[in-house]
């Protein structure tokens, strides 16, 4: 149950426990698109578009009750019962992890990572597009060269938002017609990979293609593929991030296949596809914890 005081634009999200803010925050930390984004280490704050309106949110955890306080820019107060929903999945607040750990944990390994964090979830973007965007500049790049590339696009092609919740400046992501009708050059990424942006960002602006899961993720997945440099984990990560799709599983991922739970060799792409299968309907939950070991190595 969610109350709210719409004078203040302040709302309680409350979630089932466990749930770790240390994991969100360690999350956004390397993703933090500077301008858009700000991370603090009880908060995180961005800028929004829905249709012609913008502003931005915050949200920070509750430290004597299971929730998390979001608070809104005072114009889009009115906005909350359209956006507590999307920061609801954004932080992944409505999902049951004890339900999740008892059909992950009937394998020996997980149950292992499982048994060590309780309580992860799995975080997903605010905007599909903006996510999308972020998966195509980061395929075959770090997260971070990822993030400083994506970071330029907002510099060239962002649009300084008009209300912020402290004076300093903050930006709206590109919109898909921003990125389709600029040449993005000289913006650090190889020609081809510069191709496939503005072919998705044209797509999407012109209508031909629907980022949306509402006729079944794999509907999405085929859609994506289809278009030219758009490969399988790409489409599986989309799906993952920015739709918060408990079974999408990016299966080409190195960070899953060299996960330290397969040893030093790591997995081949196909009997990790194999393993996973037992994991239905929650690989994507699995995907989170073989990422938080990998990153622990």
């Amino acid at each position: 149950m969610n109350d709210h005081t719409p004078a203040r634009a302040r709302l309680r999200l409350t979630y089932r426990e466990p749930w770790n803010w240390q994991q969100f925050h360690n999350h956004f930390a390397l993703r933090t698109l500077t301008g858009v984004e700000r991370l603090t280490p009880h908060s995180y704050t961005r800028s929004f578009r829905l249709g012609p309106r913008s502003g931005w949110f915050s949200v920070r955890p509750l430290a004597d009750q299971p929730a998390l306080e979001l608070g809104l820019s005072p114009s889009c107060a009115d906005l909350a019962p359209i956006l507590t929903p999307r920061v609801r999945r954004m932080f992944d607040l409505d999902a049951d992890p004890a339900v999740i750990a008892r059909h992950l944990g009937r394998d020996p390994l997980l149950a292992s990572l499982i048994a060590r964090v309780p309580s992860l979830r799995l975080p997903m973007a605010f905007d599909p597009f903006e996510q999308a965007v972020r998966a195509i500049v980061g395929q075959q790049v770090t997260v971070k060269a990822a993030v400083t590339i994506s970071g330029r696009l907002v510099q060239r092609l962002g649009e300084p938002l008009s209300e912020t919740p402290d004076g300093e400046p903050m930006w709206l992501f590109p919109t898909p017609a921003a990125l389709a009708e600029d040449p993005l050059d000289g913006i650090g990424m190889p020609g081809k990979r510069v191709q496939t942006l503005r072919g998705f960002a044209q797509a999407v602006a012109g209508g031909e293609l629907i980022l949306s899961v509402s006729d079944g993720v794999e509907a999405l997945v085929e859609r994506l593929c289809a278009l030219p440099g758009i490969g399988p984990w790409t489409a599986e990560y989309i799906a993952l991030r920015a739709f918060g799709e408990a079974d999408a599983f990016p299966t080409a991922d190195l960070g899953l296949l060299k996960s330290p739970l397969w040893g030093a060799e790591g997995i081949r792409p196909r009997d990790l596809a194999a393993r996973a299968e037992a994991w239905r309907p929650w690989r994507a939950y699995a995907a989170v914890y073989l990422w938080h070991s990998y990153a622990e190595d």
